[in-house]
């Protein structure tokens, strides 16, 4: 049904590409196959004559193309569903591409109405939804079941084809198909409220086109930043916001946004913008730059903001990381971990042996008392520890020695396991931890670390208990492992806060299975702002370790190399530091980008990157 062009071949890339192909047939592609994101398809239009059955497979098919403007997929539309079918709405996706079956055939059906219309049932099953925000939302699998009727319509005069008339809104695809055609960015929105009396930018993942999006015209840069004007995903939008005033948009008919040569880049938009004071702006600036800087090839160095009336702002790439939320952790290349003897030990560097551990400065690195998990801040001046035993939680300086101070959390629990859960730091300074008494289970969070301990709703356990928790660095979303039922899964919660900021009331709101496909896991940690490395089990699977975003689609990365019983995780706000994991037989090992799976130390437990 549709022809395959390679613009990679001597148009958009020469590498690795020997020459144009000048001679040979030409071969259908099947769409559904994983295939080259270089490869562009193009749907061929209903041939005269064409049953209905064809008519279906030819629709269904030309939704996986690049066609422009959906043109021609219309064309195996009536003229009524022609004008009313919206390309844009819902995205569905499928397991695998849709079954079709029919024609679908009823009691009251005569020969002379099945020769005018008929029906046709679409199958399969659902893994996930992309809405028209372009947020995606994981599924456990679901059936999928959905109608097509067709007519007979005439086309000409004494001449009738077959056309669907009811055909629902939006795209089916396979994920083979999805991930053909779409890719993951993260937009960014400052989090309300400052954080140590700064704003600090979050990611926002969607989902946009691959090249040119059919219906804006646009390329993914311009769709990207279309989105980022839009405004924050709902499920986002209570806890951050927008610097860009009220109706901002592109200027129109922009659909192409590129760095010169100069690495600068221009953003025409409206004359909305223009109300923007010159802070907001350069806050505005920073939006752009953090939302384009992994979708370009070259390295976007300056991004120069146009309004109504010419340039509006600019900010250098050079002045940006003050809006980043990690940047308070400088010495995020070091890891700690807890030896044999209970004392929390120090590995400097980023690949792990650059030296013999040593004691942090302090209480716990002394080991008066044993501790059993250990949490950094991200400013590295402190640390919270609990003790092996599982009840107290202790928090003390990395910078100066002294005595251990009294527990600021105790656990009433009769069994380990039942106690405390390893502590998390977010990037506004706040301490984080879950005491799992089944007696009475509680979130609870330390604000700045000290006092007393703040008990945090979590409204949508609906009876799971939290076994492990890890804070992202800007404050706003929260990793959770939930055990319901012998099952333990992910779910991403929002962190609300509400009332004054001496005394906020705090919530976890809005709780979603972040990895559906897996039906136990096992451990977590962020990696990156906007993505979590997960260790589980898919349902009568064997233990693997993989990233998975924070709204639950699985990363570009996709599986990692195999490593045996993993006991825990630990991974950076940079995504370029070597990613670690606690395993029973190997010790602490270690995998650096492009690497394989090395042992750092053969005794150690518990070890974390700052936060």
């Amino acid at each position: 049904m549709r022809i395959s062009v390679l613009l990679g071949c001597g148009v958009v890339v020469l590498a690795g590409c020997g020459s144009m192909p000048v001679t040979g047939d030409v071969k259908a592609v099947d769409a559904s196959q994983p295939g080259d994101s270089q490869v562009q398809v193009y749907a061929v239009a209903p041939r005269e004559g064409a049953p209905p059955s064809e008519i279906v497979d030819g629709f269904l098919e030309s939704m996986t193309s690049d066609d422009p403007a959906f043109a021609t997929t219309r064309k195996y539309l009536s003229a009524d569903a022609r004008r009313t079918w919206q390309p844009g709405g819902t995205t569905t996706v499928l397991a695998q591409a849709p079954n079709r079956s029919g024609p679908l055939l009823h009691d009251e059906d005569n020969r002379a109405t099945r020769d005018r219309e008929t029906t046709y049932t679409l199958t399969g099953e659902k893994v996930a939804t992309v809405d028209a925000q372009s947020s995606y939302q994981p599924l456990a699998p679901t059936d999928y079941a959905q109608t097509l009727h067709l007519v007979l319509e005439q086309v000409a005069e004494g001449k009738k084809e077959w056309r669907i008339d009811v055909v629902p809104d939006g795209l089916v695809l396979g994920q083979s198909d999805f991930k053909r055609l779409y890719r993951s960015v993260n937009k960014y929105y400052y989090a309300t409220g400052a954080t140590n009396g700064r704003s600090t930018l979050v990611a926002d993942p969607v989902y946009v086109r691959n090249r040119t999006d059919p219906v804006t015209r646009m390329d993914t840069a311009t769709q990207t930043v279309r989105t980022l004007l839009a405004g924050p995903t709902n499920w986002l939008r209570p806890v951050v916001d927008s610097r860009f005033p009220t109706g901002t948009a592109l200027r129109k008919g922009v659909t192409a946004l590129a760095p010169d040569d100069q690495n600068v880049l221009k953003v025409p938009l409206n004359q909305k913008a223009d109300t923007a004071g010159r802070n907001a702006c350069r806050m505005m600036a920073a939006q752009v730059l953090f939302t384009l800087r992994d979708l370009t090839s070259a390295r976007v160095e300056r991004v120069e903001l146009e309004g109504g009336e010419g340039r509006l702002c600019a900010l250098d790439a050079d002045d940006a990381p003050e809006f980043s939320a990690d940047r308070g952790s400088e010495g995020d290349d070091s890891q700690y971990f807890i030896n044999d003897k209970g004392q929390v030990e120090r590995v400097f560097g980023a690949t792990g042996d650059t030296g013999t551990p040593e004691p942090v400065t302090g209480p716990l690195g002394a080991g008066t008392v044993p501790m059993g998990s250990v949490g950094v801040a991200r400013d590295e001046e402190r640390a919270a520890a609990v003790s092996s035993s599982g009840q107290h939680l202790y928090v003390s300086s990395l910078e100066t020695e002294g005595e251990l101070a009294e527990p600021l959390v105790t656990s009433g629990a009769k069994k380990a396991e039942d106690r405390l859960s390893p502590p998390s730091w977010d990037g506004r300074g706040d301490l984080w931890v879950a005491d799992r008494d089944p007696a009475g289970p509680r979130l609870l969070r330390l604000a700045g670390g000290t006092g007393e301990p703040q008990e945090v709703r979590v409204p949508g356990l609906d009876g799971a208990r939290i076994e492990e928790l890890r804070m992202s660095a800007d404050g706003v979303r929260i990793a959770l492992l939930l055990t319901k039922d012998g099952r333990t899964t992910l779910n991403i919660g929002r962190v609300e806060r509400r009332g004054s900021s001496v005394a906020p009331e705090i919530s976890v709101e809005d709780l979603r299975q972040a990895a559906p496909q897996l039906a136990d896991v096992s451990a977590i940690s962020w990696s990156g702002r906007s993505r979590l490395v997960v260790v589980g089990k898919e349902e009568g699977g064997v233990q693997q370790v993989r990233y998975v975003q924070a709204d639950g689609s699985t990363s570009a990365s996709g599986a990692l190399p195999g490593v045996n019983q993993v006991q825990s995780v630990a991974a950076a706000d940079d995504e370029q530091l070597p990613l670690m994991a606690e395993t029973v037989d190997d010790g602490i090992v270690k995998l650096s980008p492009g690497d394989n799976w090395q042992t750092v130390l053969k005794k150690g437990k518990a070890l974390v990157y700052p936060g």
